[in-house]
């Protein structure tokens, strides 16, 4: 079924802004889209490039968002964990793959979410693993 970003917007009750990037309309039922978690992913990956990185690089644009896996919450995992997957465009006009995990019931007394990535080729300390195998 064809989700618009403010659709997705709605149901996943994220705040946030596409001031950062561009985003256009996908088709997926999953969060992996959602503007608040694209631009948190933006906004956190321009905050730490210079820190990390040493380079003045910056996320320009994410598109081609998809699910690639999905673990739903039961007796055995309390958390709920989306792997998502796209392609980022970043100011050195490089298109990178994008790897990202959005956790919900997580964090204290099981509320709230979390949200983990990594940009393929930008991950010199192998956080992720060898390119961002914990995040596939």
């Amino acid at each position: 079924m064809k989700r618009t970003i403010a659709t997705l917007f709605a149901l996943a009750g994220l705040a946030g802004g596409a001031e950062a990037a561009d985003y256009a309309s996908y088709e997926t039922a999953s969060a992996c889209a959602n503007t608040g978690v694209l631009t948190h992913i933006t906004q956190r990956f321009d905050e730490r490039a210079l820190t990390y990185l040493k380079a003045p690089i910056a996320i320009a644009e994410i598109r081609h968002m998809s699910l690639n896996r999905l673990e739903l919450r039961d007796a055995t995992h309390p958390v709920e964990r989306e792997y998502c997957q796209a392609t980022a465009l970043t100011s050195d006009g490089q298109h990178r793959t994008l790897w990202y995990l959005i956790e919900r019931n997580w964090g204290f007394a099981g509320m709230g979410e979390n949200v983990e990535f990594c940009l393929s080729g930008l991950d010199p300390w192998h956080v992720y693993g060898a390119h961002c195998k914990s995040l596939r």
